[in-house]
């Protein structure tokens, strides 16, 4: 009976960076999908600058932004005119090292994980199927159907359900996923554009009446995905559409001619979020927990945050003895995120959707006034890049975060600061200490005692402009979030954080 320690049932972006997250971490994983091989089509498009954060600790960031197209600004247009400009570079420079978009097809996306996981000797194992599993309190047991057609039954002391929106783990632990499906359809289709908009490089957003289009391109040569819905009497035939079928007004209120199409697809839109991320030695990462609408490209990304988000607390209980309680903070911090971003999202699509002449009314005369003076303040553009490119997201209201240090509290991302690019040290993937100022002696002592590295860096305006106070120790977990920040760097309160929740269980193995 084979045994790992971690089995991973589904291969898509989010199974993949789980595996390799665990992998690089030193722990054993075995991942399984019932498909025949990566993905031949691509409905996730967007990598945000999170993301691309998260890649940059697996030495994945320059590959993906070297094959991808980066997208500098995202324009809004009503009633064929270009009524805002949304600039990542101004409104993110100071945020992050990634202040753009990138558009990268999730099959090109898919095909280089499973080549960087086969890097590091671990094949995905396709035409593998979970047919279901027990819980035997201190191990897993699942049974898989091989390529072959014979089952095999396979141990492991924990089971990730990255499966997708069917997921069969989610339905053997009994979680439910409430939530629902809109009336309206999205199609997505690959095409060769021309016109001003195909040719700039950068992303269009047309709310013309209840015909939404987006246009996100591959590259400035006309060659990209559209997005749009179908919401009458055509979405009750949506397998048969094509193309020619759907409605072209707000594609052509952007200038753009398509010239060729090379694919095509429609699929309906759900918003849900499980009730149970984790159940004993079962969990579920990605859709398998949540979906919802593409509105600003959050889907997959949100997905490779739930797996980073698990994979080094299962490392820290699998390596380093830390408590099983801690894998209990996966579900408090995660889920309350999906929850949010369900909510965001589901907001957005309902009102660049809705139909009557009120919707009208709002989207084609009284956006067109409000978003370019609220697009032309430079707190409102840096609000909304945050949103969008997930760096935003904090765990403020999680277990995990203790502690406040100028504007930084426990549970925040480390702020990026561009002159000493204080996240390069992140590059290892473990706990460390920053400490922006001299740090104690006491502190480096103590840093050493626990083999955690120390990192200090001189303290000077632009750390003080992050949020970042001077002296202050910030005791960073594996995923670059602030797990306690101590405005005095005291050991005796580290020390106090990590016998709370890591039983001490922290030494590198």
């Amino acid at each position: 009976m084979p045994r790992e320690p971690v089995l991973i049932v589904g291969a898509g972006p989010t199974g993949l960076v789980l595996a390799l997250w665990l992998t690089r971490q030193g722990v054993p994983v075995r991942i399984v999908d019932k498909a025949s091989g990566p993905g031949t089509a691509s409905r996730a498009m967007a990598v945000q600058a999170r993301t691309l954060e998260l890649y940059r600790q697996l030495d994945l960031a320059d590959a993906v932004v070297a094959s991808g197209h980066t997208i500098p600004a995202i324009n809004l247009w009503t009633t064929g005119r270009q009524r805002a400009t949304l600039s990542f570079g101004s409104a993110g420079q100071d945020l992050t090292p990634y202040a753009f978009l990138l558009v990268y097809p999730q099959d090109q996306h898919e095909r280089l994980l499973v080549a960087r996981l086969q890097a590091l000797g671990v094949g995905v194992e396709w035409r593998t199927d979970c047919l279901g599993f027990e819980d035997r309190g201190e191990r897993i047991v699942a049974q898989l159907r091989l390529p072959d057609g014979s089952e095999q039954a396979c141990e492991a002391a924990y089971l990730a359900g990255c499966g997708g929106a069917r997921s069969v783990v989610r339905h053997q632990i009994g979680a439910g996923f409430p939530g629902g499906t809109y009336d309206k359809i999205f199609y997505v289709a690959d095409v060769d554009a021309s016109g001003p908009a195909a040719a700039n490089g950068q992303a269009h957003i047309a709310l013309d009446h209840a015909d939404f289009a987006a246009w996100l391109p591959y590259n400035d040569q006309g060659r990209g995905r559209l997005i749009g819905v179908v919401g009458d009497e055509r979405a009750q035939r949506a397998e048969s559409l094509g193309f020619d079928d759907v409605g072209h007004s707000a594609i052509a209120s952007v200038g753009l001619q398509v010239r060729q199409v090379h694919w095509f697809s429609t699929y309906r839109v759900h918003h849900r979020v499980t009730d149970h991320y984790r159940r004993g030695r079962a969990f579920l990462v990605g859709d398998a927990a949540h979906v919802h609408s593409p509105a600003g490209g959050q889907g997959m990304n949100t997905g490779i945050g739930d797996a980073i988000n698990l994979a080094w607390k299962l490392a820290a209980v699998l390596q380093h003895g830390a408590p099983d309680a801690l894998l209990d903070s996966y579900e408090a911090e995660r889920r309350a995120f999906a929850l949010k971003l369900v909510e965001t999202t589901d907001r957005m699509f309902s009102f660049v959707t809705a139909e009557g002449r009120f919707a009208d009314f709002m989207r084609t005369r009284i956006a067109p006034l409000l978003v370019p003076l609220a697009s032309g303040a430079d707190a409102v553009r840096e609000y909304a890049f945050r949103m969008v490119s997930q760096t935003m997201i904090s765990y403020h209201a999680g277990p995990l975060g203790e502690g406040q240090a100028g504007e930084v509290r426990g549970g925040d991302r480390l702020p990026w600061v561009r002159t000493t690019d204080n996240h390069g040290p992140l590059a290892d993937i473990a706990w460390q200490v920053h400490v922006y100022g001299e740090a104690p002696d006491g502190l480096a002592a103590w840093c050493a005692s626990q083999g955690i590295a120390l990192h200090q860096f001189p303290f000077g305006p632009a750390h003080g402009a992050a949020g970042l106070a001077r002296g202050a120790a910030y005791l960073l977990r594996p995923d670059s979030y602030v797990a306690c920040a101590d405005p005095q760097a005291r050991s005796e309160v580290l020390q106090a954080y990590l016998e709370r929740h890591l039983a001490l269980g922290l030494r590198p193995g």
